[in-house]
């Protein structure tokens, strides 16, 4: 009862302002569990935001104002899908990590860890994935209420610590912190995974709940990690495109024809910005890091070993979610050959069945 209130205000907010053609000002509820500091949402308010509002401003007769909720301060990090299904936010952006249950399969990516550290050439990998599994895109309007706009690629993923390390065996007895599936990339190689988000990985650094994070080097620099973990090494988990931008479908349809074609035309080109910013920005950050801690590179030994320790772990995922009716065993396989398509070569070639 409680969520269908919510949803019928949402739908009636939007339809005083965004109900008709004739509308002169749309105001979106827009968010995210995740700071600015974080680059997607960082991108939502620097580019997002004032592109949609300069097109259809500049196209149309309709004015675009936003109201928003990032930092958590709307929804967390774990609530944005509810969030945006039930109207609470118009547009979220978040981690499908957080949705283990409703969306099992869209994390394919970290399924397959040490692929590529490129986000663009990870987001293309992704686009093409999705483009032969409809599945992945249909299931936000078709159970959530929602469509989604973007897919949003992270910079390549590395393990920053409190400590040095130089192999798999420094890290046994250590507590290293992921959010989700990414905690597999630990338990299977031996190391005592802590479930986090960045929204407390300051906090929780610093009394000492975890000793490390598996972070990619903006969240890094930008929260400031740095100054707890002191240790930044490049082993090269792969760059990840596992978040999302989805907007609720009654907002959507409350939406002019013409700003929704706007809408559509700037989440494509808000998804090319996530791969190309934090590709440009990735060597900047690691750089800075090397002005502020210790940054390393793994001997390509280590990193291969890691790899083995997982060999096991993609199958097991695709057995558990074919299980459940999901196309895992197709998603995954088209994943690994797409990679090597695009000519990237797996340190480990994981074998899916």
């Amino acid at each position: 009862m409680k969520n269908q209130l919510v949803a019928a205000a949402a739908g009636l907010a939007m339809t005083m302002t965004a109900g008709s053609a004739m509308a002169e000002t749309i105001t979106l509820r827009i968010g995210s569990g995740h700071p600015p500091g974080v680059v997607y949402a960082g991108l939502m308010l620097s580019y997002f935001e004032p592109e949609l509002k300069r097109r259809v401003e500049e196209r149309t007769e309709h004015k675009i104002n936003f109201v928003e909720g990032y930092s958590g301060s709307i929804v967390k990090v774990t609530e944005v899908l509810e969030g945006v299904q039930d109207g609470i936010l118009d547009i979220g952006g978040f981690c499908f990590c957080f949705e283990p249950s409703n969306l099992p399969l869209h994390a394919f990516q970290v399924m397959l860890p040490f692929g590529t550290m490129d986000p663009e050439l990870s987001l293309k990998i992704a686009q093409e994935v999705y483009a032969e599994v409809p599945y992945l895109s249909n299931v936000f309007e078709e159970k959530f209420n929602q469509i989604l706009l973007s897919r949003i690629a992270d910079g390549g993923y590395n393990l920053g610590t409190s400590f040095p390390w130089d192999d798999l065996s420094d890290l046994k007895d250590k507590k290293i912190a992921g959010a989700g599936l990414n905690l597999n990339w630990l338990e299977y190689a031996g190391v005592t995974p802590v479930q986090s988000s960045l929204a407390t990985a300051y906090t929780e650094m610093k009394t000492h709940v975890y000793e490390g994070w598996i972070m990619f080097p903006s969240a890094w620099v930008n929260l400031k990690l740095y100054e707890l973990g002191p240790y930044y090494t490049l082993i090269g988990f792969g760059s990840i495109t596992w978040h999302g931008l989805t907007i609720n479908k009654d907002t959507y349809d409350s939406l002019p024809p013409e700003v929704q074609e706007i809408l559509r035309e700037v989440a494509h080109d808000y998804e090319l910005q996530t791969g190309i910013v934090n590709k440009r920005e990735y060597d900047r950050l690691v750089d800075e890091l090397r002005g502020l801690i210790t940054v390393r590179e793994i001997e390509p030994e280590v990193r291969k070993a890691w790899a083995q320790s997982l060999a096991d772990w993609p199958q097991k995922m695709a057995d558990e979610l074919n299980a459940q009716g999901l196309p895992a065993t197709k998603v995954l396989n088209l994943t690994l050959d797409r990679a090597e398509a695009n000519g990237y070569q797996w340190p480990v070639r994981y074998v899916v069945k």
